[in-house]
C-alpha cells in the first residue's frame, strides 16, 4: 500500500511540476513590474482594518469609520485565498502621480467629515484596540519604518495604526487620537533599460499624525509643526478631514529586491535552532531505530528461521507468535480507510505546495496565492484520497464500497465546512469583513461537489478495480488472546508517548507560523519549512514503527489504529500549544474572537492529526509486511 501511495505522489508532483515549467517565473500573474511615466496616476488601494487584539477585521468603508470614498468605488478583484483570509481590497482617493510632490496638505475629498456621537464612540474603541490600516501602492503594502532595538538595522513594518493611544505618564489615563495626516515617502528607482524615463514603485513608507482641524487648515500638519491631536469627543458631533503629503524619493533599490524591507527578520537564528532542534530529534529516534530495530530484529528473523530448520516443532516466541492474527482486519475498518484516504490526499496536497512555494511561484505579493494553490491541490488530490482509501478498505476485506466513497468524499470534507460556517456566522454577528460572501460559500461547495467529490470517484473505481493487496502470511479464523499488557503500552498512553515526539521536531516552526497567522506577518521561508515537513514525516514514520515493535513483542496485534494514533496524537499536542499560545501572546478580550481563534486552531489539529496518522500507518504497515515475509511460517 505504501508503495502505490508513494507512487501515487510522485506521478501528481511531475505533472504538476512540468505544467508550471511553461510559465515564466518572473513574470507570474500579479507580480510582474510597472513601469510609470512622470506624472502617471499611481494607485492606492486600500484593505481591511485589522487587531491583533480581536482578529475581527473591519471593511476600511465600514459606515461607521466615515473613510473618504472615492468618486467611483471599485471593488478589486482578489483571489480565492485572499477572500477567505478575509482581505477587501478596494481604490481610494489619493491621488499619486509619479515623481509629483505634494507638501500643501492636501485635502482628500471634498467636504468636511461629520462623525455624531455614536460613531466617535465606536472609532475610540477601534483605536483603543489598536486597529491598524492596510493600504498597498503598486502591490507593495504602505509600512513604517522601524528599527532593531538590537542591531540597529531599518526594516519596514507592513501596515500603522488607525490611532494613538499611548502616554507616556503611567499615572494618567490615554487619550485616543484619530490619525488623520499621512505623509508618504514613496521610493522608486528609474529603469535603465527602458527608451525613455520610466520608473517603478520600490518602497513606501506612511508617517501617520493626528492633527486639528484648525492646523489643517492652517497647512500645519507636518512633524515639524507639532499639531495638536485630533479628540473625538463621544458626547457631541465631530467635524474632522483627512490630509496627505507626498514625497518622491529616489533609490538604488532595485524592482527584484524591493520586497527585501518587508521580509525582514528580527531573529534569524530562531529558524536554524528550530531545524537543530528536529534534526536532533530525528537523529535520536534513528539511533533507536538502529539499535532495537535493525539489531533486535534481524537476530529475532536469523533465530525464528534456524529454529525452523532444525525442528518444525520448535516453539514460536516473540512477534513470530501474532503472524496468524497480525494482518487481522481492525474495527471500524470503513472509519480509518477513509481518515488514511484524506490523509493521503492531505499530505500529496501539503508537500507538493511546499515545493511550488520553494521554487519561488508563490510570490508574498500575491495575497491569498499561497491558500489558493493549496485549496486547488487539494481539490485535485481528491483522486488520491479516493484511490488510497478504496484499497486500504479493500485491503482490510470491507464490503460497503459505496458508502466507502461517499464518505471519503464528504467525512472530513463535511466536518470542515461545518466548522467554517459556524465560524462565519460570528463573524457576521460581529459585522466583521472576514465574513465570507454567500458568492464564496456557493464557489466552495461548487468545488466540492463538482470537482472534488467526482475526483474521489473516478480514484475509488481505479481502487476498487486494482486486486487486492495479499498478505505475505495467513490469517486464522479465531483470534488470538492477548495477554495483559504493561501500563505504558496502554493504547492512549502509548499514543500520548510516542505523538509528543513529532510535535517536538515542529513545535518552534508551528510558533512562527502562529505568529504569522494571527500577527498578520508575512512568512516566506518556505525552504526551511519544507525541511521541518520532511523531517515531520520522518519522525512520525520512525516513531509509529518503534512503538508498534514493542507492542509485537508484547503479543499485541492490534497495530492498525495504534499506529494511526501514535502519530497522530502529535494534532492533539498541536491543540494543547494553541491554548498556551492564546494565554501568553494574545489578548483577545471578545467571545467572537475568541470563537473564532480556537474553530481555526481546532481545523488545524484535526488535519494535522490525520496527515501525521496516515503516515504513522502506512510506515508501519511496510514494516509489518516487510518483517513478517522475512520469516518462515509452517
Amino acid at each position: 500500500m505504501a508503495p502505490v501511495f508513494t507512487s501515487l505522489c510522485r506521478k501528481g508532483s511531475l505533472a504538476l511540476l512540468a505544467l508550471a515549467s511553461v510559465a515564466n517565473a518572473f513574470y507570474l500573474p500579479g507580480v510582474a513590474p510597472r513601469d510609470y511615466a512622470k506624472d502617471a496616476q499611481v494607485d492606492l488601494n486600500v484593505n481591511v482594518l485589522t487587531s491583533d487584539e480581536t482578529l475581527l477585521p473591519f471593511d476600511y468603508y465600514y459606515e461607521r469609520f466615515h473613510h473618504v470614498k472615492p468618486k467611483h468605488e471599485e471593488n478589486k478583484r482578489e483571489s480565492l485565498g485572499s477572500i477567505l483570509f478575509g482581505d477587501r481590497l478596494h481604490n481610494s482617493a489619493f491621488e499619486l502621480k509619479m515623481l509629483h510632490n505634494v507638501t500643501n496638505c492636501q485635502r482628500l475629498g471634498d467636504s468636511v467629515i461629520t462623525i455624531n456621537s455614536e460613531d466617535s464612540l465606536f472609532i475610540n474603541d477601534r483605536i483603543k484596540e489598536h486597529y491598524q490600516q492596510n493600504w498597498f501602492v503598486d502591490g507593495l503594502p504602505v509600512a513604517q519604518l522601524m528599527e532593531n532595538a538590537q542591531t540597529a538595522e531599518k526594516f519596514y513594518s507592513i501596515g500603522f495604526q488607525l490611532g494613538q493611544y499611548e502616554t507616556e505618564d503611567p499615572n494618567s489615563q490615554p487619550t485616543p487620537y484619530l490619525n488623520n495626516h499621512y505623509d508618504f515617502h514613496i521610493s522608486y528607482h528609474t529603469n535603465a533599460n527602458a527608451a525613455e524615463p520610466l520608473y517603478r514603485v520600490v518602497g513606501v513608507i506612511v508617517w501617520p499624525y493626528s492633527v486639528s482641524k484648525k492646523e489643517q487648515d492652517d497647512r500645519r500638519c507636518g512633524p515639524d509643526s507639532k499639531p495638536q491631536g485630533l479628540h473625538l469627543k463621544e458626547d457631541t458631533t465631530n467635524e474632522i478631514q483627512y490630509t496627505y503629503n507626498v514625497y518622491w524619493i529616489p533609490s538604488d533599490v532595485s524592482w527584484g529586491t524591493r520586497w527585501d524591507h518587508y521580509l525582514y527578520t528580527q531573529d534569524p537564528q530562531i529558524h536554524w535552532f528550530s531545524i537543530i532542534n528536529s534534526i536532533v530529534i530525528v537523529l535520536m529516534l534513528s539511533g533507536m531505530i538502529g539499535m532495537i530495530l535493525l539489531r533486535a530484529l534481524h537476530k529475532d528473523i536469523a533465530r525464528y528461521n534456524t529454529f525452523g530448520d532444525e525442528d518444525g516443532s520448535q516453539e514460536d516466541f516473540g512477534w513470530k507468535l501474532v503472524h496468524a492474527d497480525v494482518f487481522r482486519p481492525p474495527t471500524h475498518r470503513m472509519l480509518l480507510s477513509v481518515l488514511l484516504g484524506n490523509g493521503a490526499q492531505l499530505f500529496c496536497m501539503t508537500g507538493i505546495t511546499l515545493v511550488f512555494a520553494v521554487l519561488g511561484f508563490l510570490s508574498p505579493s500575491s495575497r491569498g496565492s499561497l491558500t489558493t494553490v493549496a485549496l486547488i491541490f487539494y481539490v485535485c488530490f481528491a483522486s488520491i484520497a479516493g484511490h488510497v482509501s478504496a484499497r486500504t478498505y479493500k485491503m482490510l476485506q470491507g464490503e460497503f464500497w459505496r458508502r466507502n466513497v461517499f464518505m471519503t468524499a464528504t467525512l472530513v470534507p463535511g466536518i470542515v465546512f461545518l466548522i467554517f460556517t459556524f465560524l462565519n456566522f460570528f463573524l457576521i454577528g460581529a459585522h466583521s469583513s472576514a465574513a465570507v460572501p454567500f458568492s464564496t460559500m456557493l464557489a466552495l461547495i461548487a468545488l466540492w461537489f463538482l470537482v472534488s467529490l467526482p475526483a474521489c470517484m473516478f480514484g475509488a473505481y481505479f481502487g476498487f478495480r486494482a486486486p487486492a493487496i495479499s498478505n505475505p502470511v495467513k490469517t486464522n479464523q479465531i483470534p488470538r488472546q492477548i495477554p495483559p499488557q504493561p501500563l505504558y503500552l496502554n493504547k492512549w498512553i502509548a499514543s500520548l508517548i510516542g505523538g509528543i515526539l513529532p510535535f517536538g521536531a515542529i513545535f518552534i516552526e508551528l510558533w512562527l507560523i502562529m505568529n504569522s497567522i494571527w500577527f498578520g506577518r508575512v512568512y516566506y521561508v518556505f525552504g526551511f519549512l519544507f525541511l521541518v515537513f520532511a523531517i515531520l514525516v520522518v519522525t512520525c514514520s520512525e516513531v509509529a514503527v518503534l512503538m508498534c515493535y514493542f507492542h509485537l513483542c508484547s503479543e499485541d496485534y492490534y497495530w492498525a489504529w495504534r499506529s494511526f494514533l501514535t502519530a497522530g496524537a502529535s494534532g492533539f499536542y498541536v491543540f494543547l500549544y494553541s491554548i498556551i499560545y492564546y494565554t501568553r501572546n494574545l489578548a483577545l478580550d471578545n467571545f467572537p474572537s475568541t470563537v473564532l481563534y480556537f474553530g481555526w486552531s481546532l481545523v488545524m489539529s484535526i488535519l494535522f492529526s490525520i496527515l501525521t496518522g496516515a503516515v504513522g500507518y502506512f510506515s508501519t504497515l511496510y514494516f509489518v509486511r516487510k518483517i513478517f515475509a522475512s520469516i518462515k511460517v509452517d
